[in-house]
C-alpha cells in the first residue's frame, strides 16, 4: 500500500498489507524500478495490522507508518539510515479524531508539518510538530476536502517547497494535482488537473516522486507492483506524455499528444 524512496533513489520501501511489514529493496540504478531487488522486511504487526502510508525523514534515520487499523501514525528510529532491519518502535500519534481510515502520509522537509490522507473523510489532514519528525509533538491544524476529485483518496505527495500537492484517487484510478499559494498549507490548495493510471493500475495506493520531480511512482494494489512514469515538466501531470515510436520522452520529432 505505502511507497517511499531514499533521497538518491537507490532504496525503495513498500508497506505490505498482508504481511504487516515494510519491505526494503535496493535499486542498482537510482529511481529505476526495473533495477530493484528485494533485501529485507520489517514487521510492524506489534503496532498495527493494517499498515498503509509510509514516510522517512530526510536522512533515513526515522520511519513513519500509518496504522489503518488503530488510526495512528507510528514512529520508528533506524540505527542505520534506510535499513529497516535496524528499526525500533518509538511512539505513536492518534489521528482518529480526524479520520478513522488514515492512508497516505507525507512530511515537509524539516518535519515540522505532517499530512495524512483521510479515506473516510475524503480529505488531507494537516498537523504541526513542535519538534521536527517527532509525532508526539503533533497537533491538528486544518483539513482540505478532495471529495470533488475522488471520494476515496489513497496516496499523497508534495513537491519540495510544498507549492504542489498530489493526491491519488482510488476510485478514479488517477493522480490529482493541486497548487498551494502558501507552501505546505492545505487551506490554500486548489485543484489543477488529474492524470489517469487506469491503463497500468485500477486500485492505486502509494505515491512517490524522485527528488527533482521528473519521475512519478504509483503503488498498484491490484497488480502488486510499482509503476514508474516520466514527467516532461517537473511535478506537472499536464505533461505526462510520451512518444509512441520509442523516442526519448519530450522529443517532439513526431506527433504531439500521444498517450504514455
Amino acid at each position: 500500500s505505502g511507497l517511499a524512496f531514499s533521497a538518491d533513489g537507490t532504496k525503495m520501501f513498500v508497506t505490505g498489507d498482508i504481511g504487516d511489514d515494510v519491505n526494503e529493496y535496493t535499486l542498482s540504478t537510482g529511481f529505476d524500478v526495473s533495477s530493484a531487488s528485494f533485501v529485507d522486511s520489517f514487521s510492524v504487526r506489534s503496532q498495527d495490522t493494517l499498515p498503509t502510508g509510509l514516510a522517512f525523514n530526510s536522512d533515513g534515520t526515522k520511519m513513519f507508518v500509518t496504522g489503518g487499523a488503530d488510526d495512528d501514525i507510528n514512529e520508528y528510529t533506524l540505527s542505520t539510515a534506510f535499513d529497516v532491519s535496524t528499526a525500533s518502535f518509538v511512539d505513536s500519534f492518534d489521528v482518529s479524531s480526524q479520520d478513522t481510515t488514515p492512508m497516505g502520509l507525507a512530511f515537509n522537509t524539516d518535519g515540522t508539518k505532517m499530512f495524512v490522507i483521510g479515506w473516510a473523510g475524503s480529505d488531507v489532514n494537516e498537523y504541526t510538530l513542535t519538534t521536527g519528525f517527532d509525532v508526539s509533538t503533533a497537533s491538528f491544524v486544518d483539513s482540505f476536502d478532495v471529495s470533488s476529485q475522488d471520494s476515496i483518496p489513497s496516496g499523497l505527495a508534495f513537491n519540495t517547497d510544498g507549492t504542489k500537492m498530489f493526491v491519488e484517487g482510488y476510485t478514479g484510478s488517477d493522480v490529482n494535482e493541486y497548487t498551494l499559494t502558501t507552501g505546505f498549507d492545505v487551506s490554500t490548495a486548489s485543484f489543477v488537473d488529474s492524470f489517469s493510471v487506469l491503463s497500468q493500475e485500477k486500485f492505486p495506493l502509494g505515491l512517490a516522486f524522485n527528488t527533482d520531480g521528473t519521475k512519478m511512482f504509483v503503488m498498484g494494489a491490484y497488480g502488486d507492483d510499482v509503476n514508474e512514469y516520466s514527467l516532461v515538466s517537473p511535478y506537472s501531470l499536464i505533461n505526462v506524455t510520451g512518444e509512441h515510436d520509442g523516442d526519448v520522452l519530450g522529443d517532439d520529432t513526431d506527433a504531439d499528444g500521444d498517450s504514455l
